[in-house]
């Protein structure tokens, strides 16, 4: 039984409990769908589809009563092989690319349903977890200058490492921070997630090692989202470690939003024009909260709601371009792939909602897509510099 890694077990039964839940909304999507084509519906119009009835209504309470408990059989199989994996010391699980992936488009049902995919929000350091109350454990080098990477959705702290270069780390060294790294579940709301890192840093910073003289944060796409919601949250709880925070770097973060959001968004409006393709927009509604809040770039749970930037905190954006040279379509079109130009400078087009970045803490990189934010070596060259 030794033999058995417990992650390996663990990510069967999320698996297995993923697959249920996909079943159970498949079969929900057909039935709709069955009980559309009964009622002869106009092509145009609300769907009036609901569950079926009769025969066909008992055979699709057949299958998802079939398929919970072929998905309880499972897990309750699991459990015990999990339990004799596990060891009693607190340890987050380690986070696949496939696991971070999935917890950015799925990261809420999977925190709501308890799955044990969902991931756990922590610290690290070199790799190993931090305990917030206990740093010194892990934090052997600890300086009063602390460096905290946020990565961005469906990924986690190993995206830094691009071709073999480790260029946050190299960046931190050079200009003498200690550099932590955030995992999170990218597909929690950022408000949610921001609240999380607030309390999180609160606790950290003030049994750090040595006295804390500076914060700088570098988030890469919502990672800068969640960093702002942090600064936002601990401003409003009177956290201690607000008045430590000297800059904030995002690296093609949506300050306003992400286009492929919004188009997602739209599409379920126009797919729920017809009652014979509505069903399918529980498809694209499923899409986590973390994906939604892209939307618009919101760091708050109030839809809408503008929160300028810190006035007390030196903010700084470097953004990307896929174009040879700036130009309307390269700008607001195509940006870096996924992020315009303008959003992730903080520009607007109403002046009131425009972050207040200058343009000497500004810097565009051309010919260059929104990954490689995270391994260009100019691009550390520029956030070396600013650091120092």
């Amino acid at each position: 039984m030794s033999t058995i890694n417990r992650t390996t077990v663990s990510d069967l039964r999320g698996a297995a409990r993923l697959a249920v839940d996909a079943t159970l909304g498949i079969t929900t999507l057909v039935e709709k769908m069955h009980h559309t084509i009964q009622l002869v519906h106009p092509p145009l119009g609300a769907s009036r589809a609901e569950s079926t009835r009769g025969l066909t209504g008992f055979i699709y309470r057949s299958i998802r009563g079939t398929t919970r408990v072929i998905g309880k059989g499972l897990d309750s199989g699991l459990i015990p092989v999990a339990a004799r994996c596990c060891p009693k010391a607190r340890q987050p699980r380690r986070a696949t690319h496939r696991v971070s992936a999935i917890n950015g488009v799925y990261g809420d049902h999977l925190e709501r349903t308890a799955n044990p995919l969902a991931i756990e929000m922590c610290i690290l350091h070199g790799g190993d977890f931090v305990d917030p109350e206990r740093p010194g454990d892990v934090v052997q080098d600890a300086s009063g200058k602390v460096l905290l990477a946020i990565h961005g959705l469906c990924l986690n702290e190993q995206h830094w490492v691009r071709e073999g270069h480790h260029r946050i780390a190299a960046a931190a060294e050079a200009t003498g921070h200690t550099l932590l790294q955030l995992r999170y579940n990218s597909g929690r709301s950022i408000d949610a997630n921001g609240r999380n890192l607030a309390v999180m840093l609160e606790a950290l910073l003030e049994r750090w090692p040595v006295p804390v003289t500076q914060l700088a944060i570098v988030g890469h796409s919502m990672g800068g989202l969640v960093a702002r919601s942090a600064i936002h949250h601990g401003a409003t709880a009177g956290h201690s470690w607000r008045a430590r925070l000297r800059k904030l770097f995002s690296l093609g973060s949506p300050h306003h939003g992400a286009p492929l959001e919004r188009g997602g968004n739209r599409l379920d409006y126009v797919m729920e024009l017809s009652p014979y393709v509505a069903p399918f927009t529980s498809l694209g509604k499923a899409r986590s909260a973390g994906i939604t809040d892209l939307r618009y770039g919101s760091i708050t749970d109030v839809e809408h709601e503008f929160v300028p930037l810190p006035g007390d905190v030196e903010c700084y954006a470097l953004a990307a371009t896929l174009g040879k040279r700036r130009g309307l379509v390269a700008d607001r079109l195509v940006g870096d792939g996924l992020v315009p130009l303008d959003s992730a400078l903080g520009r607007h087009p109403d002046a009131g909602r425009t972050l207040a970045i200058p343009k000497s803490r500004q810097w565009i990189g051309y010919e260059m897509g929104h990954l490689e934010l995270l391994g260009r070596p100019e691009v550390y060259s520029q956030l070396e510099h600013w650091l120092r």
